[in-house]
């Protein structure tokens, strides 16, 4: 394949043509807030995720917001259940000196939620083979303040989620409580991890369907829950703390607010797009992002001067990015520009930001991993012929 015309994107967006007709009808409808089509929505997805506690909100920024929120000890008695439970232990709750162990590798929309909480951040390193949070880093900085736990699945690659229960499991017999873990998932729908889709593992996960997701609903996201009592709570708060289904005093007005909430609820017409795409998305998308990951896994597995990233026969990628780790990388990058291949590290480490130096910390592994990773195109549009291309351009040196 000779040097295309127009550059191979790193991203683009997905839209079904039942997501151009759903959408047209709800806009047509009279109707066009949260009603029946973001309830049909949660029902596919509670199918997808083989989890029946799913809730829809705005985006993925407000599903963490709205999780951290849930998180935070109350000062006062803010709901009718003063002790809510994750599973079978208990919740801990996080006070003003107690702090929540993240990753820097990742968007500032997983970080920048927990600083608006009024909660202290402690960074986790990065393991160079995944991308994704080093378990063994980890495991020596959780204490008895560690109240909570947030990894992410980098590029789709599930972290080993077996060694996180262990390692909870291991801080409940020492402290009496079990950090709670979130799992973000923005990059990681359609992952499975032994079997089972990222989503039903018995974390909270929060989920994107963001413009350039493998499901976009326009913009939104969804929080999948260990148990429906949290799911009552989620669906309260995403809306201004009202139950809508029964909180009226007539048609407008509310009765009591036990507690109060947010304006984080999924509006039909997102909720319509991402009933059109869902279907496609798992025909066609996710099985495009796969087989084009897993082309990649073997074309560039000998070649000098690239060296991929761990891809483990238990666990399945969305293969959202496709990363690996390069030498010389600044004329990696201009090579792979001049061939018209777009290529990224995507999301800069959180870390190095202003608002954040407070909690500034050394991460040997990442330092290094930042100098040496980059993704290449392995999107849905990637054809074969495209993707036979970016690796002829790799193998021919930089």
């Amino acid at each position: 394949m000779q040097k295309p015309n127009n550059p191979i994107q790193l991203f683009k967006v997905f839209m079904s043509n039942d997501a151009i007709t759903r959408t047209q009808k709800v806009l047509g409808s009279g109707y066009i807030g949260q009603g029946s089509v973001v309830e049909e929505f949660e029902k596919q997805l509670c199918e997808f995720f083989s989890n029946p506690n799913v809730v829809t909100t705005n985006s993925a920024t407000s599903s963490e917001h709205l999780v951290f929120h849930m998180l935070k000890r109350p000062q006062k008695r803010r709901f009718q259940d003063s002790s809510p439970t994750f599973d079978n232990h208990d919740w801990p709750g996080i006070d003003d000196n107690d702090h929540i162990l993240t990753t820097a590798l990742t968007c500032t929309a997983t970080n920048w939620p927990i600083l608006a909480n009024n909660i202290n951040l402690k960074w986790v390193d990065a393991d160079p083979n995944t991308c994704n949070m080093d378990l063994d880093d980890l495991e020596r900085k959780i204490t008895e303040k560690t109240k909570a736990i947030v990894v992410v699945h980098w590029g789709g690659y599930p972290l080993d989620l077996d060694r996180l229960a262990k390692i909870q499991e291991d801080a409940f017999n020492k402290y009496g409580f079990k950090p709670i873990i979130i799992e973000d998932s923005a990059h990681a729908f359609g992952s499975m991890y032994k079997g089972k889709p990222i989503g039903s593992y018995g974390n909270i996960c929060t989920f994107s369907f963001q413009a350039i997701k493998h499901l976009t609903a326009g913009d939104g996201g969804c929080i999948t829950f260990p148990n429906d009592h949290l799911v009552n709570r989620a669906k309260l708060l995403r809306w201004f703390g009202i139950d809508r289904n029964d909180n009226r005093k007539d048609f407008r007005c509310e009765a009591d607010v036990a507690e109060y909430g947010f304006k984080m609820h999924m509006n039909d017409i997102n909720a319509a797009i991402g009933l059109g795409n869902l279907p496609e998305v798992q025909s066609l998308v996710l099985k495009n992002h796969k087989a084009n990951g897993q082309f990649y896994n073997e074309a560039l597995k000998d070649v000098g001067g690239v060296t991929l990233l761990e891809s483990n026969s238990d666990r399945e990628s969305a293969y959202w990015l496709y990363t690996m780790k390069v030498e010389r990388h600044a004329n990696f990058v201009k090579k792979m520009y001049d061939a018209n291949i777009m290529v990224s590290r995507v999301h800069e480490r959180n870390d190095i930001h202003t608002c954040v130096q407070q909690y500034k910390s050394t991460l040997p592994n990442l330092d290094k991993l930042v100098q040496e990773m980059i993704c290449i195109p392995v999107g849905w549009w990637v054809t074969p012929e495209e993707r036979q291309y970016v690796v002829d351009v790799i193998k021919s040196g930089w």
